[in-house]
């Protein structure tokens, strides 16, 4: 009952953690290319300082370092031709392109309920060991909730469907904690997703985040926003493992 309530508490907090940097990014929406400088560090950061050390270590006794990068390089590739693929079914339907937003979002949020998965993953080894990952989770959320309004709010008029998605990004964790009573990954599985998801999220911060904040201009303050996005994922992980 205690390990309950405590899960309980801690889904909500990623849920409020997601959504309150999702709100964030849209309340300073003026400020849109800070805060895409910003998502684009954080994004790389996740994915070199998190992603990528993780996957490397769950998969040390299953696969050689080789073919874990060869799993990263493959979602990054994957990625681009589905993010190819969509931006020409939408170019040749000849309306406005919402396909390359929707997927980025979409991969973010799984990427949040596999967050989730990880956290109830943790408490079947300890409750020590749990709440070491659910803290390191719901610190990163915020950053994931301002990632994803990010990726949608090019616009001021995209603002009904950022919350939607948002609220997904927020929800997600919450499943992926629970999910984790209806079945359990192998640890070979969990790191080939994981890796996978490391080439998804290089794709989206380097082609899509990084070139979208620098699109009008290249200021100075961008750069340095991109820099503190990835310097305070590093923090994160370093204080929080």
């Amino acid at each position: 009952m205690q390990r309950f309530c405590m899960l309980v508490l801690i889904t909500i907090l990623t849920f409020f953690s997601t959504l309150a940097g999702g709100l964030f990014a849209m309340y300073f929406r003026d400020k849109l290319r800070l805060i895409l400088g910003f998502s684009a560090g954080a994004v790389i950061g996740v994915c070199l300082f998190d992603l990528l050390p993780e996957s490397l270590l769950l998969s040390r006794g299953h696969f050689l370092p080789e073919t874990t990068i060869s799993i990263v390089a493959l979602g990054f590739f994957l990625y681009l031709i589905l993010d190819r693929f969509t931006l020409l079914h939408f170019r040749v339907a000849g309306v406005e392109n919402h396909g390359r937003e929707n997927l980025a979002a979409g991969s973010l949020s799984v990427h949040s309920f596999f967050d989730g998965v990880a956290i109830g993953l943790a408490f079947k080894i300890s409750d020590q060991i749990g709440i070491f990952v659910a803290m390191a989770v719901i610190v990163h959320d915020f950053s994931d909730g301002v990632n994803t309004v990010s990726v949608v709010l090019k616009k001021n008029e995209r603002l009904h469907r950022s919350f939607l998605w948002l609220l997904t990004d927020s929800v997600a964790p919450v499943l992926g904690v629970f999910s984790t009573h209806m079945f359990r990954l192998s640890e070979e599985v969990f790191a080939v997703l994981i890796s996978l998801f490391t080439g998804f999220f290089l794709y989206i911060g380097a082609s899509d985040l990084l070139p979208e904040s620098h699109h009008e201009y290249s200021s100075f303050w961008t750069t340095c926003m991109t820099i503190i996005g990835a310097g305070l994922i590093y923090a994160a992980i370093t204080f929080f493992g």
